[in-house]
């Protein structure tokens, strides 16, 4: 390795686990969590950084996101059509991420009085296939049922079968 391993030291030996920080290393540390913070969390702006740039960089990485839990979440994103991006931008301005398929699930879930069709049924079997309380990582189920359009979804040691009707008939 060049210069650093794994375990958080450089091979000098020195911990570079932020400890034995300067002043003005912790300074611009800080400064660095602040904008991270600012571009990704809603967090304020920090001191001594241009803030339409700041702004615009923010803008740039939520479009990336709804499009990341676009593609985890295809049929609630297609059920927004062209406004997705801006609806889903809005609402997360203030979350910071937590992966695309929680961001997602997060937002199907405050998004749910208004869900239909197929983004009804992602989220139910999403909903059947892992439990998730909103905080913890969504872990699998082992047996559980939720009503779908047009039917049940049942999970059973990792598979899910849907039964009823054939919502597109």
């Amino acid at each position: 390795m060049s210069g650093s391993d794994m375990s958080g030291s450089d091979m000098s030996g020195s911990d570079m686990s932020g400890s034995d920080m300067s002043g003005s290393d912790a300074g611009l540390a800080a400064a660095q969590e602040a904008l991270v913070r600012a571009m990704t969390a809603g967090g304020p702006m920090p001191e001594g950084f241009d803030a339409d740039a700041v702004r615009a960089a923010a803008h740039g990485i939520l479009l990336k996101r709804a499009g990341e839990v676009a593609r985890a979440w295809p049929a609630l994103s297609a059920s927004y059509g062209t406004s997705w991006k801006a609806v889903f931008a809005a609402w997360a301005a203030e979350r910071p991420t937590r992966g695309s398929f929680r961001d997602g699930w997060d937002f199907a879930r405050a998004n749910r009085d208004r869900l239909a069709g197929d983004a009804a049924r992602e989220l139910a079997l999403a909903e059947v296939r892992w439990s998730y309380d909103g905080q913890a990582p969504p872990r699998p189920r082992g047996v559980a049922a939720r009503r779908v359009t047009g039917g049940v979804a049942a999970a059973f040691r990792g598979r899910v079968r849907v039964f009823g009707r054939d919502p597109s008939g």
